[in-house]
């Protein structure tokens, strides 16, 4: 005979509400890889749930996370019906996936994902946690289906903290998905497949590319991409480095270019109104490093990837993955298949179809993310000023963060920490991002460091002479999007959860001032709270 479980009022556990709703499959992206999912598990017979961020609103645009709009995009994007009906416009599958009988989420955030595991013993079941504009609520799941797609990689040089400096994919989003791009004259920074692609599509916009710049001796994207954006009259600039943005009351209005250290050439001003930041995207992984799937560096996928098998199965048995968030390098069609050969694993976990054979995701051949924006971190740090701010949240300069200087607020720092740098902290051990973050504030703002992240740890490898894919990457947590408080509190809590609230683990001395704790007034403060432990 075994005994029922001891429960502790004070816990949570067991006090959670059942999800608002629940779906076989939800689907988090509505990108070609996340609709493709979406239509195969409709078909495969079960409920699925496609939540898509976009239409993104202006606010959230406002913080340049996940995409790096740049303050570039038009009053269009304050009106949501419109940019609703622009979202269907370039995604003609979004109605067929209606039609299948798909539940469409809008302009609805996934700001975090959890299955039970350690230190989530109390959920009810897997659940999503869903917010629009006015509230959050959580959906219950048998499969996730992860298809984030990939963020922008920011860089930072002089100037690009202000209006005007913006992603590759913030700008792909305001032209194709929005058609809201301010912008007129453009200046992009990279020459890959990126760059290249980000020229052409500008341009057969009707919007005027003045210059791509490279910091390597050649251009580093297909020959027959090249050979277009040269045919179009477009100069790329190789051996060379952005030094700085300059402008005015609406951001750039000019850049300064000059020739990487030892190789030829003269500095060069080039007006424009937008610089185009096309070096590399970074795959979109904080719901599957929230849900806690193993994370690996792979630079050949673009960076912290999750760790799978065949480009689909995590290391959690509910959760899978699509697209660019499984690595780069995928076209719509590759794109695509991967959504669709995701979603058929998602069916076979649920008994709803045979498991399906899949093979290892190709790697491109000879792409190294890292070494490419190295190249491009060890340039702008040759060209740049130590005053420029490499964390714009919390204003933090790259001086600032290789010096570790503590934040301005708290004062100058001790004799003993001033003589303190991040090499001598390297000599203590390996280096890690999170204990740079605590030690200045570097990544530890609103975006959770989606525009720092990874120009903090290219920083420090090349601080330290350490391989960037040694760095762990640094710490966040759910909500992976920086939602306002008001949204967040208003999920709807069961009222057996307000009880106790206000007790950690029923530790009666929470309430005694610790001068007290061990004397004889800590009794006297215990009697005043009439022995329940609660104000």
């Amino acid at each position: 005979m075994t005994s029922a479980p001891i429960r502790d009022p004070n816990a949570i556990d067991g006090k959670f509400p059942p999800p608002e709703s629940r779906a076989d499959i939800v689907v988090i992206g509505a990108g070609p890889a996340g609709v493709a999912a979406a239509l195969e598990a409709a078909r495969g017979g079960a409920k699925v749930l496609l939540v898509d961020e976009n239409p993104v609103s202006a606010g959230l645009m406002g913080t340049d996370a996940p995409l790096f709009y740049g303050q570039r995009m038009t009053g269009a994007v304050q009106a949501k019906e419109r940019m609703l009906e622009q979202i269907f416009a370039a995604t003609p599958a979004l109605e067929e996936a209606f039609e299948l009988g798909v539940e469409l989420a809008l302009g609805t955030y996934a700001w975090g994902a959890f299955v039970n595991g350690y230190g989530l013993q109390s959920l009810p079941e897997p659940v999503v946690g869903l917010a629009d504009e006015e509230r959050s609520w959580m959906v219950g799941f048998q499969s996730l289906i992860v298809a984030a797609g990939a963020r922008d990689l920011a860089l930072s040089f002089p100037g690009w903290d202000q209006p005007g400096v913006m992603g590759a994919a913030g700008l792909h989003a305001l032209l194709t998905r929005y058609d809201a791009f301010a912008g007129r004259r453009l200046v992009i920074l990279g020459s890959d497949a990126l760059a290249l692609n980000t020229a052409l599509m500008a341009m057969e916009r009707g919007l005027e590319v003045a210059a791509l710049v490279e910091v390597r001796a050649a251009p580093q994207g297909p020959a027959d991409l090249v050979e277009q954006v040269r045919a179009a009259g477009v100069e790329i600039l190789t051996g060379q480095v952005i030094q700085r943005a300059e402008g005015g009351l609406d951001g750039v209005e000019r850049v300064r270019v000059i020739p990487v250290h030892g190789a030829p050439g003269e500095a060069k001003v080039i007006d424009c109104d937008t610089v185009c930041i096309a070096v590399g995207l970074v795959p979109a992984i904080e719901l599957l490093d929230v849900l806690g799937a193993q994370l690996e560096v792979r630079a050949d996928l673009g960076g912290h990837v999750p760790k799978t098998p065949d480009g689909v199965r995590t290391s959690k048995p509910e959760v899978f993955v699509a697209g660019d968030a499984a690595g780069l390098g995928l076209d719509i069609a590759a794109a695509e298949a991967s959504g669709r050969a995701a979603a058929l694993a998602a069916l076979a976990s649920l008994g709803r179809a045979p498991a399906p054979v899949l093979a290892e995701r190709p790697v491109p051949a000879g792409v190294d993310a890292h070494a490419y924006q190295m190249d491009w971190m060890r340039a702008l740090l040759a060209a740049g000023d130590p005053s420029v701010i490499v964390c714009q949240c919390e204003e933090v300069t790259r001086e600032a963060l290789t010096a570790v200087r503590q934040p301005a607020y708290l004062g100058p720092p001790s004799d003993r920490l001033a003589q303190r740098d991040v090499t001598t902290l390297a000599a203590d051990g390996p280096i890690n991002q999170d204990q740079i973050k605590r030690l200045t504030r570097a990544c530890m703002g609103v975006c959770q460091a989606r525009r720092c992240r990874e120009q903090v740890a290219l920083t420090l490898a090349i601080a330290t002479e350490t391989p960037v894919a040694s760095i762990p990457l640094a710490g966040y947590r759910a909500p992976v999007r920086p939602l306002p408080l008001k949204v967040l509190a208003a999920w709807d809590e069961a009222a057996s959860m307000s009880e106790h609230w206000d007790v950690w683990f029923g530790i009666p001395t929470q309430w005694t001032p610790y001068a007290d704790i061990g004397t004889e007034r800590e009794s006297l403060h215990a009697e005043a709270l009439g022995g329940n432990m609660h104000l």
